[in-house]
């Protein structure tokens, strides 16, 4: 298994990263959150876990070690491959995740595409006892701080994200601009706003604007 890749950072796309290990560019499959904190020609660090399937064999990368182990839980439950494990983790945190299954959190899962109502029942009775409890030390009343203080930041992922990609701070932020009224109809309706169709939308606009 290959456990992490590092190296300076040679290409990045919505969903991939291309990291430079020993003269060899690896191209590794990320969530929008992790691309956003990785800039080209700059060293990186990603945890790694290698799919192997009959036809392909795909390396998906994470910020960190934990990131990387709830992917591979998360596929111990019926249904649940890579994509739709990192799928999860591009819509919520690790943590965000313990928390959802430890208060059975159906509204939460349901936010992430390809989830439905019943799906989600399923994973929350599957994981109930695999990813254990938060490791933030606040635990539940921290999450009820923070979203007490108002909706994730998504407006500095996307900006991040978007930089990261090669584009200008002003088209980053116009960009961001024109998908507002999307992720506002998001927020409304499940209380998150979705990074990774948020990200294709605002290149949507980029490239329409070029």
């Amino acid at each position: 298994m290959i456990a992490f890749v590092s190296g300076p950072v040679a290409a990045l796309a919505p969903s991939t990263a291309v990291i430079e290990v020993g003269g060899v560019g690896m191209a590794v499959q990320c969530t929008p959150n992790t691309i956003a904190g990785l800039r080209i020609g700059q060293e990186a660090r990603l945890a790694t876990s290698l799919v192997v399937r009959e036809d392909s064999l795909t390396l998906y990368g994470f910020a960190d070690d934990d990131e990387r182990q709830v992917f591979e839980l998360l596929q111990t439950a019926s249904g649940v491959g890579p994509r739709l494990a990192q799928a999860m983790l591009g819509v919520h945190s690790p943590d965000a995740l313990r928390l959802a299954v430890a208060t059975g959190d159906e509204k939460a899962l349901t936010t992430v595409p390809g989830i439905g109502k019943k799906g989600a029942q399923k994973l929350l009775l599957e994981l109930k006892d695999k990813l254990g409890a938060p490791l933030g030390s606040s635990g539940l009343v921290g999450t009820q701080r923070a979203a007490a203080a108002g909706p994730p930041p998504w407006t500095e992922q996307l900006t991040a994200a978007l930089i990261g990609l090669g584009y200008a701070s002003r088209e980053a932020e116009e960009a961001v601009t024109a998908v507002t009224p999307q992720a506002e109809a998001a927020l409304a309706e499940s209380g998150s706003a979705p990074v990774p169709q948020l990200l294709r939308a605002a290149l949507q606009t980029l490239n329409r604007a070029r």
